[in-house]
């Protein structure tokens, strides 16, 4: 056995048994703090691969990003899981239908690579070989060239669905003063100084 096959079996085997416990922890902490585990031991496979960018990329984003504010979410909410699993049992059919679901779509993807090879020579756009195109080029090559319309679409599909989110949950209370910029902008030295004449001996 050589070394990177030992590395990809340990990643492997971290990997499955955090993403077992993520599902089997009772405190929703743990099961966050498993998930980041889990992300860290698939970046390591990715490693393996030679995709070095969606390695840093499963880092940076889902780690960094994500499943940090899964964790300050879950710690900060004051959430009662006692009553949410209460009702979890009127969920487990659609659940065992969409676990059913998915694990058809892994055998039919697995199970087709290993009836036919060949599916994996007849690739569209192969990855080049690392000696002539690094993997972060190669996939801005295909990101930027073939699917650049795509990208723009989904990039424009998460501004909007960012834009939605902010106006969904922003509130406007009554009870703050806030700034008009075009009323502060179109005063006028009338409007903005007022002079008054004190008398003398005679206060405000």
């Amino acid at each position: 056995m050589g070394l990177q096959a030992l590395f990809f079996y340990i990643f492997a085997f971290i990997a499955i048994a955090s993403a077992f416990m993520v599902i089997w922890s009772k405190n929703p902490v743990h099961s966050v703090l498993f998930l980041i585990l889990v992300f860290f031991n698939a970046a390591g496979l990715f490693l393996l691969l030679g995709a070095e960018f969606l390695a840093m990329i499963l880092l940076v984003v889902y780690v960094g990003a994500v499943a940090v504010l899964f964790l300050f979410v879950v710690m900060m909410l004051d959430i009662d899981f006692t009553e949410l699993r209460a009702g979890v049992l009127e969920y487990a059919p659609i659940g065992a239908l969409i676990g059913l679901i998915l694990a058809a779509e892994l055998i039919v993807v697995v199970g087709g690579s290993m009836i036919s090879p060949e599916i994996a020579k007849t690739v569209a756009m192969p990855i080049p070989a690392i000696t002539e195109r690094t993997n972060t080029a190669a996939l801005g090559d295909v990101l930027y060239t073939n699917y650049v319309y795509f990208f723009e679409i989904a990039a424009l599909v998460l501004l909007v669905a960012m834009i939605g989110a902010i106006v969904l949950t922003l509130k406007h209370r009554t009870t703050v003063k806030r700034q008009n910029i075009a009323n502060q902008v179109a005063r006028n030295p009338k409007t903005a100084v007022e002079v008054i004449s004190v008398k003398p001996g005679q206060g405000l």
